[in-house]
């Protein structure tokens, strides 16, 4: 079936099978960010932002992005240009693996852009369905709190 959707601001038009994953799509298309962990939708390693909203790509199939804006970590800052989001992470020591950073990122800027003042439990509570082995959370909190400070004083874009 034809699929016409934006990914990270481009957009693609393919043809899909209907059941597809959403996952092996954007994996096929080379985001690498999207990673595979559980498969079940517990872990949160493949979270993307769908028309802005944190979903899970694993428990989606592609045609389900039609006509729809899908953003991965690929899509907000880059190597040579971050964005505050992921400097506020490895400012703060929140990326160790880096396995569930994306997905950490991607439900931190959702937080972000519905308020610019969140609590710790907020940000608790929005990270709550991504999985870390490594950091025990505490400096990912800090780093989407160091985030929102920047975007208070303008420097989030």
């Amino acid at each position: 079936m034809k699929l016409s959707f934006e990914l990270n601001g481009i957009e693609h038009y393919l043809d899909v099978e209907p059941g597809e994953p959403l996952l092996s799509l954007l994996r096929r298309l080379g985001m690498k960010s999207v990673k595979e962990g559980c498969g079940t939708g517990d872990c949160g390693a493949c979270t993307v932002l769908l028309n802005g909203r944190a979903v899970r790509s694993c428990l989606m199939v592609a045609p389900q992005v039609q006509g729809k804006r899908v953003m991965t970590l690929d899509g907000l800052g880059t190597v040579n240009d971050p964005h505050p989001l992921q400097e506020a992470f490895l400012e703060c020591g929140a990326v160790q693996c880096g396995f569930c950073t994306p997905g950490m990122i991607l439900v931190a800027y959702e937080l972000l852009t519905r308020t610019s003042d969140p609590t710790p439990d907020d940000v608790r509570n929005a990270i709550a369905g991504n999985l870390c082995r490594c950091t025990g959370y505490v400096k990912i909190v800090d780093a989407v709190l160091r985030a929102a400070e920047w975007k208070r004083e303008g420097r989030w874009r």
